[in-house]
């Protein structure tokens, strides 16, 4: 509760958030534990992609993102222009109404500052600028927590991102380069801090048996950054036949392979990769979390992982670790964990020099594990440090539960 006022304090969490991507929702329930941890008074409610999916998994009420249903499809007739349209001029309203309901807005996490995928001005950009800038007529504190940031080539988006991130009350990034980026957009980060990603706050897998020789093959539907519209079908061909060709010679080797996912739309490379090699010791895993992602890296020997979040879950787990690289973020992670020299890059797979690399992993795994070891746990020490700053930032007249004695 508030200092001096019996209400809760009311907290709303923002993004793309119950739409498949397992990465965006691990960093929900990282800051869902904070919140019910350090405030466990405070009314949670979410604006966000999937309300049903939220509400139903978390136990929180949700609203849409977008008035209009339609918003991710692409828009073709006349009707569903002029819904998109029309969807554009309500948000406004709608955005504002709901941030305005809160005495705090975080956006847990995520890439909402870069373009390193395919994405419109008028998509996400926008919907996080209406948030952004509702805070700021409303007063209400919005923080953009551990979040993503990246250099941006289209002008109304980076325009966007500017002027979104200026308006926000607290903003700090997962890695240094998202900070740099920021800062050459205009944008004042001199007071912004650097934390690992949320998804390091998460709990430690446990490991109840290790499938000895099995290899995780994080996989996506990967088709190249927003820059690569041009070519994409060339860069997703090359870098599934370079997948598959990886996965098919540890199958002829004896290795069991499990293909893992980070979003909805990576099924259907999964699907490809196990028609094309045809092994029964390659299979597709079930897992529809974080904590299932990283319960299926703690028990192989190692991982060969595409999207961020897949690499995440494998270092929490302390698994020796591949990078198949797509941007800088990634590179930035794996040299944050101490592994900067297993990266490969996603947009020019080739097999051979990717299975070098992979044989030298493996040589290098105890070595890898006891480095593991210890950036872990300092990371789980700079979020922890993460979330006082953050209860002194936006809730500045409410007491912790779980306050040191100094500062009561």
């Amino acid at each position: 509760m508030r200092k001096g006022d019996k209400s809760p304090v009311r907290v709303g969490v923002f993004g793309l958030l119950g739409s498949g991507n397992l990465g965006n929702d691990g960093s929900l329930e990282a800051v869902l534990g904070y919140l019910r941890e350090e405030h466990p008074d405070a009314v949670v409610d979410a604006l966000c992609g999937g309300p049903e999916a939220v509400s139903s998994r978390y136990g929180i009420p949700a609203t849409r993102l977008h008035w209009y249903r339609g918003e991710y499809r692409t828009a073709s007739r006349v009707g569903a222009i002029a819904g998109k349209g029309l969807g554009k001029v309500v948000d406004v309203f709608r955005t504002a109404g709901w941030v305005r309901r809160h005495d705090v807005v975080i956006v847990p996490g995520m890439g909402v500052l870069e373009a390193t995928l395919p994405l419109r001005p008028w998509g996400f950009p926008y919907s996080l600028f209406l948030l952004c800038a509702g805070g700021r007529l409303t007063r209400t504190r919005v923080a953009l927590v551990s979040v993503g940031a990246g250099p941006i080539g289209v002008r109304a988006t980076r325009t966007l991102v500017r002027w979104s991130a200026r308006c926000a009350t607290y903003r700090s990034y997962r890695d240094a380069l998202s900070r740099d980026a920021l800062r050459e957009m205009g944008v004042d980060t001199s007071h912004d801090a650097v934390y690992p990603d949320l998804a390091f706050a998460l709990p430690a897998p446990e490991v109840r048996s290790q499938t000895r020789g099995r290899v995780c093959v994080g996989v996506m539907a990967f088709h190249g950054s927003n820059d690569d519209r041009d070519r994409a079908d060339e860069i997703h061909r090359r870098y599934l036949d370079g997948v598959t060709r990886f996965v098919r010679t540890l199958a002829d080797e004896g290795r069991e392979v499990r293909l893992l996912t980070g979003d909805g739309v990576d099924v259907a490379v999964v699907e490809s990769v196990l028609a094309e090699v045809g092994s029964p010791l390659v299979t597709a895993s079930g897992a529809a979390s974080l904590a299932g992602l990283m319960a299926e890296a703690a028990a192989a020997d190692a991982v060969v992982a595409t999207r961020y979040h897949n690499l995440v879950c494998a270092l929490k787990a302390g698994t020796p670790t591949l990078a198949l690289s797509y941007a800088a973020k990634s590179d930035a992670l794996m040299a944050d964990m101490g592994l900067g020299a297993y990266c490969h890059p996603a947009r020019e797979v080739d097999a051979d020099r990717l299975l070098e690399q992979f044989r030298s992993l493996e040589k290098a795994s105890p070595e890898l594990r006891r480095t593991l070891e210890e950036r872990n746990a300092a990371a789980t020490d700079r979020l922890k440090h993460q979330f006082r700053a953050l209860t002194h930032a936006l809730f500045p007249h409410e007491e912790p539960a779980h306050a040191p004695q100094e500062t009561r």
